[in-house]
C-alpha cells in the first residue's frame, strides 16, 4: 500500500495548499498516515515568515527523515525558495515549488471549518516581509472556480468556509473583467447549506465601505475581521512601508463599530522593529487601548534576508523586546476578557467543532464574532450550529 504523511507549518493558505496536495495524492491511490512512522512519502509544507518558522521547518524535515528512513522526503512551501536555508539537510529527495501543484479541494481533512483560497501572492513591499519574494505577485482565482469549490464543500457538509489569501482584500482586481471580494461574497451567500462565510486576514486599506455594508447586512458573513496593525506609531509604520497611518486605522475601527456594534477585531503587532523607541512602543500600547481588540497576535521582530529591514542597524536590545512583549500580552489578556464579558448571559449561535481534549462530554466551537464557547453535552455536537447562552 502506498502511504503518505503530511506536515504543515504556517498560515491558513498553507493549510489549504496541503489539502490540495493531499487530494492529488489520494487520487493516485495513497493512504494518509497520521500517527506513527513508516510512511512511504513524507511531505513537509514549510513556512518562512520568521526565523523561528525557518528553524521549525528544518527541524521537522530532519525529524520526519529520521523517523521514516525509507520514505521519499518532499519539501514544498515558502522555504523552498531559500536554497541556503535547506542546504546541508540530509534526506531531502525533492524540493517542489508549490505553484507546480494545482489548486482545488473537495474536502478539508480533520476540520469542521473549510478553508478556501481565493487569492495568492502580494504586491505590497513591506520592509520586513519576505512573503512577496516567495509567493510572487498577487493572483486571484476565477470566480466560477471558487463558487464550484464552495458548492463541493457545502455538499460535503461544511457549514462554514473561511476565505483565505495572502492579500485577501485585493481579490479580483487582476481578473478580466475586474471584480471584488464583496461581489464574490454575494455569490457565495446563495449556496445552499453554506451557513457561514468568514474572512481571514485583510489589510486596513482593503476594508471598503462596501465590505462594511455587506458585513452589517449579511446573514452569513461573520462579524469578525483580522486587520493587522503591526505598529501604532506613525514613524515606525512609515519605516515598515505600511500604507496607512495610526489615524487611518483608528478611524476604520470607529466606522466598523458604528455600523457593526458586535464586530470582533483581531490583529497582528510586531514588537521590537529596528529603531522602535519606548515612545514608539507606548504609541502602540495606546492604540491597542483605543481599539480594544478581541485578540492581538504578538510577534517579536524577525530579520529576514533579502528584505529592506535586513539592512537596518538600529536593533532593539533583546531584554527590551522581552519586556515589551510581556506588557503587550497583559493588555491583550485584559481586552480579550473585556470583550467576552459583553456577551455574558446573551444568546449566541455557535458552530461546534470538536470535543474538548480530555473531556468527552464537553464540546467547543466559535460564534460568528469568534468567541470560543464550550458546553457539556452527551450528544454528538460536531458540525452543529446551535443557539446557546454565553456564560
Amino acid at each position: 500500500m502506498k502511504t503518505v504523511k503530511f506536515y504543515t507549518l504556517g498560515c491558513k493558505v498553507n493549510q489549504y495548499d496541503t489539502q490540495s496536495i493531499r487530494e492529488r495524492f489520494f487520487s493516485r491511490g495513497y493512504k494518509e498516515i497520521t500517527n506513527g512512522t513508516g510512511a512511504g512519502v513524507c511531505l513537509i509544507n514549510t513556512c518562512t515568515v520568521t526565523r523561528a518558522a525557518d528553524q521549525k521547518s528544518r527541524s521537522i524535515i530532519r525529524r520526519l527523515s529520521r523517523e521514516n528512513p525509507r520514505a521519499r522526503i518532499i519539501v514544498t512551501g515558502c522555504l523552498v525558495k531559500d536554497h541556503e536555508a535547506l542546504a546541508g539537510i540530509k534526506g531531502i529527495d525533492y524540493l517542489i515549488d508549490k505553484r507546480f501543484f494545482p489548486d482545488g479541494i473537495s474536502d478539508f481533512s480533520g476540520h469542521a471549518r473549510a478553508f478556501l483560497k481565493i487569492q495568492d501572492g502580494c504586491d505590497n513591499s513591506c520592509a520586513y516581509c519576505k512573503v512577496p519574494l516567495v509567493r510572487g505577485r498577487s493572483r486571484s482565482r476565477p470566480h466560477d472556480e471558487i463558487i464550484e469549490e464552495a458548492r463541493r464543500l457545502a455538499c460535503r457538509g461544511f457549514k462554514e468556509i473561511v476565505l483565505t489569501g495572502i492579500c485577501l482584500g485585493v481579490f479580483g482586481r487582476d481578473l478580466i473583467p475586474k471584480t471584488s471580494l464583496v461581489r464574490l461574497i454575494s455569490r457565495l451567500e446563495k449556496i445552499p447549506g453554506l451557513e457561514r462565510i468568514r474572512l481571514s486576514s485583510i489589510e486596513a486599506g482593503d476594508v471598503t465601505a462596501g465590505l462594511i455594508r455587506k458585513i452589517s447586512r449579511s446573514r452569513k458573513l461573520c462579524p469578525h475581521l483580522h486587520i493587522p496593525i503591526q505598529s501604532g506609531d506613525d514613524g515606525i509604520l512609515n519605516k515598515m512601508r505600511r500604507k496607512y497611518s495610526r489615524k487611518d486605522y483608528l478611524d476604520l475601527i470607529k466606522r466598523l463599530r458604528r455600523k457593526i456594534p458586535d464586530i470582533a477585531v483581531t490583529t497582528d503587532i510586531i514588537v521590537g522593529f529596528p529603531g522602535e523607541s519606548e515612545e514608539n512602543f507606548r504609541n502602540t500600547l495606546n492604540l491597542v487601548k483605543a481599539i480594544r481588540p478581541l485578540k492581538v497576535h504578538i510577534f517579536p521582530y524577525s530579520a529576514r534576508e533579502g528584505v529592506e529591514s535586513a539592512g537596518y542597524k538600529d536593533e532593539v536590545p533583546v531584554n527590551q523586546v522581552k519586556d515589551r512583549l510581556e506588557r503587550l500580552e497583559r493588555l491583550n489578556s485584559r481586552f480579550s476578557e473585556d470583550f467576552r464579558k459583553r456577551f455574558k448571559g446573551k444568546k449566541v449561535r455557535v458552530l461546534f467543532e470538536n470535543r474538548v481534549a480530555g473531556s468527552p462530554d464537553c464540546w467547543e466551537g466559535y460564534t460568528g464574532n469568534y468567541l470560543k464557547v464550550s458546553v457539556k453535552s452527551r450528544r454528538d455536537l460536531r458540525n452543529k450550529l446551535l443557539e446557546v447562552i454565553f456564560a
